[in-house]
């Protein structure tokens, strides 16, 4: 692949034996490509999809109670990635500024709609080490703190 953070060449030169070195690489990138890939390994693959599997059927069953819903019909959803239908108090609200507290207010960060569905859905991603019952928890909290 012709993409610097993909060329798996150079990337296996800069862990081989001779340690090649022909530029200043994305270190923090490829160190934390490894870490990732550390992690999956050590769970295994079976495992971390059954994990982002249950955190997204949890969410949606969390969210569900505040009046959210899926965008897409149950045999096409990426686990990793909910698009959520907004309730009608968070569109009258704004939903931008919702979501603008949650990151400012809570640290948390969910992503708005794209195109057509701008102001419509929220795009809330399980991803790795987020996608655990305790992170959308803490989503949860946050959005019934801010919808008080």
């Amino acid at each position: 692949m012709s993409s610097w953070y993909f060329d798996l060449e150079l990337l296996g030169g800069y862990f081989g034996e001779r340690r090649v070195y022909h530029h200043t690489a994305p270190i923090t990138a490829i160190v934390g490509l490894a870490e990732a890939l550390r992690r999956v390994e050590e769970e295994g693959m079976d495992a971390r999809a059954a994990r982002h599997r249950a955190a997204s059927a949890y969410s949606i069953a969390q969210l569900g109670r505040l009046g959210f819903a899926p965008l897409v019909a149950a045999e096409h959803r990426l686990p990793m990635l909910n698009a959520m239908l907004l309730p009608d108090r968070i569109v009258r609200e704004g939903e931008a500024a919702v979501r603008r507290r949650l990151l400012d207010r809570h640290g948390i960060e969910v992503g708005g709609g794209l195109g057509k569905l701008a102001g419509r859905i929220w795009r809330i991603g399980l991803m790795g080490e987020n996608a655990r019952e305790a992170i959308v928890d803490e989503l949860v909290a946050a959005l019934e703190a801010e919808l008080r």
